[in-house]
């Protein structure tokens, strides 16, 4: 009896050595402007070329800038990136999605998008949040620069196997509830360390139960609770959203190929290393309040008492993150107030979430004391989806801004920043210390979450929330 991580690591390990590692073949390779120019270098130097070009897709997101992108990048690093890249893709007739081409967006989601991730794959990338693919039942992890160049010149990775854990969550999620909100209660409960060397597998009747970018969603902040990989059974839903894509199989491959992922899941009876269950009816909205995605409490509780931890290290790491954040023991979450929200970054910024955002901000305005709301879509194409559905003039009417695709604030790369004290409802990823800007204070939620501070201005819970309590 195999699980679905043991499956697809099977059919690609190879070449085993004493130590326990082996070689793993790669079938994809997603490369950025940030990871990859030295390992580019790195294979110039040594007189070689990638082994095979196909299997890279090389896509500008990091950098680019989300605003008047026809001005072109200002910052000469950023701009020395995206070039380097066009440049190395160029040379190794690698396909590259620069700013200007319809098919350009934040990588894990263009991936998907464009069908270059597929079921049973393994695919690595120079970005931690790589995990997002493996709701496709492929093996997807971020990979360091020196495995880029690794990865570019031989099409494997030296690696070792991960250990597995299961993520069951059963049950009907609430309404107002979202996958943002499964993932970062998870994490919330076993911590950004409690997934370390693991490949989770999500599975249940909650998880069945989501559209595939809500299973992006929680597989791309499995890295948050410290797993390699994160992975979700191919199913109905899975091979609807693949069926037809530009990269996908077709005709008799296709029909091939979708016999093979039906068999993509976890036998019965599969062993893993660690089992852990979540009452979906028991999730809440989740807000982060402190400098770890751990750090989240729901929307209707109240910011943590560091005194109350018994552990001396987490107390000191907790009064640490309070003091960064500007928060006070037992606040009230609906009463943290807000200066700026972000809705974007390769978590949430598909088009399910722009149309949540969208639905709770129609006829509404953006409080006067939230400086900057802006939504930047995942991609052209989720631009170009949203803007047919009007989903831009709901953000423009209400006071956002409606930004081209890219990574954005959730790095804060080009102008897309905090700056020193600012607090912001971000459905991005990471809430560390300067991750949007420095001393910058970041709060993770949902986009609906987030689409109702901006109105309110402060947090509000959009289980029970109307227009008269953003009064």
């Amino acid at each position: 009896m195999k699980t679905l991580y043991q499956k697809i690591w099977d059919t690609h390990a190879f070449a085993g050595a004493p130590d326990g590692s082996c070689l793993l073949y790669i079938d994809r390779h997603l490369l950025n402007e940030v990871s990859s120019p030295q390992a580019f270098d790195g294979l110039r130097d040594a007189g070689r070329a990638p082994w095979n070009s196909g299997a890279c897709l090389a896509i500008a997101d990091h950098n680019v800038p989300t605003a008047n992108r026809a001005a072109g990048i200002a910052d000469p690093l950023s701009r020395a990136q995206v070039a380097a890249l066009a440049g190395n893709a160029a040379q190794y007739d690698i396909t590259f999605l620069g700013p200007d081409d319809a098919r350009q967006g934040i990588e894990h989601v263009v991936g998907p998008e464009l069908g270059a991730t597929l079921p049973g794959i393994t695919l690595v990338c120079g970005d931690s949040h790589t995990s997002t693919h493996g709701a496709f039942a492929c093996l997807a992890f971020g990979i360091g620069t020196s495995e880029v160049e690794h990865v570019l010149a031989t099409q494997t990775l030296r690696t070792r196997p991960m250990k597995t854990m299961l993520v069951r969550i059963d049950g009907t999620l609430g309404a107002g509830v979202t996958a943002k909100d499964v993932i970062l209660s998870l994490i919330g409960r076993i911590g950004t360390g409690g997934a370390t060397g693991h490949a989770i597998e999500y599975a249940g009747s909650a998880i069945r139960g989501l559209s595939m970018e809500g299973r992006m969603t929680i597989c791309n902040m499995s890295i948050e609770a410290g797993a390699r990989a994160g992975l979700i059974a191919v199913d109905d839903t899975t091979i609807d959203y693949v069926r037809s894509r530009p990269y996908a199989p077709s005709g008799a491959a296709w029909t091939q190929a979708e016999a093979y992922w039906r068999g993509l899941v976890s036998d019965p009876g599969a062993e893993f290393d660690r089992v852990i269950s979540l009452d979906a009816a028991a999730i809440v909205p989740q807000v982060s309040w402190g400098t770890s995605p751990g750090m989240v409490v729901a929307v209707d509780g109240r910011v943590p008492d560091p005194d109350a931890e018994t552990d001396a290290g987490r107390r000191e790491s907790q009064w640490r993150a309070l003091r960064y954040m500007g928060l006070t023991p037992h606040t009230p979450v609906t009463e943290i107030a807000l200066d700026k929200v972000f809705i974007g970054s390769c978590t949430n910024s598909r088009i399910e979430d722009l149309r949540a955002a969208a639905a709770v901000v129609r006829g509404r305005r953006k409080a006067a004391s939230v400086r900057l709301a802006m939504v930047v879509p995942g991609s052209t194409q989720v631009k170009l989806q949203a803007e047919r559905e009007g989903l831009d003039r709901d953000f423009l009417a209400a006071g956002f801004e409606w930004r081209d695709s890219g990574c954005s604030m959730c790095m804060a790369m080009n102008d897309d920043r905090l700056s020193p004290g600012e607090r912001c409802a971000s459905t991005s990823n990471r809430n560390f210390e300067g991750r949007q800007g420095s001393g910058g204070r970041t709060h993770l939620v949902s986009p609906a979450m987030a689409a109702a501070a901006a109105i309110a201005g402060r947090f509000v819970d959009v289980r029970d929330w109307t227009l008269e309590d953003a009064r």
